[in-house]
């Protein structure tokens, strides 16, 4: 497996895992004093209801950053996080990227931390020539650790024990259950579930969070539509998500299965994105959809 020269991947993944407990801990106790009114205010940094940000988001990005620097000075990489690029825009790096580039979502799933919710998740992945190679995410609710070497998944607890991995294969698109977003309702989407009348729907924040139930058989695909622009995922929703349901032997690509390439411009990951459990059925589930879609033209679609 490629890795930078000089790294040793074990010690990495220890301390990743090192890393996630600790960013666990200040994600679970601003999650309890959230839920306290006055703290509330405090702890919420952004005015914006679409895009919030909280103490919690910026105490994991500055641990998870000065953790990799300081244990890690010499190493050649990059690292892009979605608190550093809302605070300083003008530092973009997607148009040099580097080879090999930390892609880190501190808390995915602001809204949901917010309205005192499980699903929220934090990110970490590292990046290769603008694809995602080692992952990490991290459900703190849950007492889940999500890890991927570029190999193999794996799920810890906080005490050191695995959980049971235990994704779900070959099923019709009509037998599978969808996990949808809970806070992003898209009436263009909400058309296409109708049509393709899935068996069951669970709606949850955290696209880490979704990805895992795919991990633990409680659903089988995601589906997002959005517009670049306009409110439209971005690479450090994807990269850590990605990396650990491919290491299952699921997939996550766009309508016409082409894999996502990241570091694009203002790293924005637009149009039609499906995630699924098998990566041999991905493709033909990939058709199916497309068909529905221009059977019933739903929307305008990319070749």
């Amino acid at each position: 497996m490629k890795i930078p020269l000089g790294l040793d991947i074990h010690n990495l993944i220890d301390d990743l895992r090192n890393f996630s407990w600790e960013a666990s801990k200040i994600m679970l106790y601003y999650a309890k004093e959230i839920k306290n009114f006055e703290e509330k205010k405090n702890i919420i940094k952004t005015k914006s209801n679409e895009d919030p940000v909280t103490l919690a988001d910026l105490k994991v990005n500055e641990l998870i950053i000065q953790r990799i620097n300081q244990k890690y000075p010499n190493f050649d990489w990059g690292i892009l996080s979605e608190e550093n690029v809302k605070l300083s825009p003008e530092n973009h790096i997607s148009n040099s990227c580097p080879e090999w580039l930390w892609v880190i979502d501190p808390l995915d799933g602001t809204k949901d931390f917010i309205q005192g919710t499980e699903n929220y998740a934090m990110h970490l992945a590292l990046n290769y020539k603008k694809r995602p190679l080692i992952g990490v995410v991290l459900i703190p609710e849950k007492d889940e650790l999500w890890i991927t070497d570029g190999k193999k998944l794996w799920c810890e607890k906080s005490d050191g024990s695995q959980k049971i991995i235990n994704i779900s294969k070959n099923k019709k698109l009509c037998q599978m259950t969808l996990v949808s977003s809970k806070n992003h309702r898209n009436q263009s989407l909400e058309k296409l579930i109708e049509r393709i009348d899935f068996k069951k729907r669970i709606t949850m924040g955290s696209i880490g969070c979704k990805i895992a139930s795919i991990l633990r058989g409680e659903s089988d695909i995601y589906i997002t539509l959005s517009i670049p622009g306009k409110g439209c995922p971005k690479d450090w929703d994807f990269a850590a998500p990605e990396a650990i349901l491919r290491a299952a032997g699921g997939a996550i690509t766009n309508l016409n299965n082409e894999k996502l390439i990241y570091c694009k411009k203002n790293f924005e990951q637009g149009d039609i994105i499906i995630a699924s459990n098998n990566s041999k059925t991905h493709e033909s589930k990939c058709k199916e959809i497309k068909e529905i879609i221009m059977k019933f033209d739903l929307f305008p679609i990319s070749s």
